[in-house]
């Protein structure tokens, strides 16, 4: 017997979001977001099931006409990883179409603009990340970014105070 949530979405452990990488949202000015799939090994798989991936420091690289993911740490387990030498950090290749490698490469090459990814998550049975296309936000901008955030949360508490 499956659980379901909501919908009849399946809930528990093995879906929704793996990783975040929120530190990007912060340092990056967000252009276009990409949907790509994730070539890992079995316990990989595993080891994300359980939820022991990061996304932090993590970068795009596109090198001939191919996508790879570096720096992305995905922790190995001790019961599902015994036979073999797993490297956390090694680099996986991302699965995506050559028109769309071929898009980020151009923009990346001319524009001055890099590839950075999102987010982990499951789709169906499937990891995918989620890549974007970005430029880096100045020091100014970032404080700017920090004042509108404190703003917002003050303006939030003002309304529910009100409210009361």
């Amino acid at each position: 017997m499956s659980k379901t949530g909501k919908k009849g979405k399946p809930s528990g452990p093995g879906t929704g979001t793996i990783a975040l990488n929120k530190k990007a949202r912060f340092e990056y000015e967000l252009h276009e977001r990409i949907e790509a799939g994730l070539q890992l090994e079995g316990w990989e798989v595993k080891a994300l099931r359980a939820g022991k991936g990061q996304l932090t420091d993590t970068y795009v690289l596109l090198k001939d006409g191919e996508a790879f993911l570096l720096g992305a740490h995905i922790e190995p387990l001790k019961t599902a990883s015994t036979h073999i030498h797993a490297d956390p950090t090694r680099t996986r290749k991302l699965l995506m179409h050559r028109k769309e490698i071929a898009r980020l490469f151009g923009a990346t090459q001319a524009k001055g603009q890099t590839c950075i990814p999102l987010a982990l998550y499951w789709k169906g049975p499937r990891v995918k990340c989620e890549i974007a296309l970005a430029t880096g936000k100045k020091t100014h901008d970032k404080r700017a970014a920090t004042k509108d955030r404190e703003w917002q949360i003050d303006k939030q508490r003002t309304m529910k105070s009100y409210n009361r």
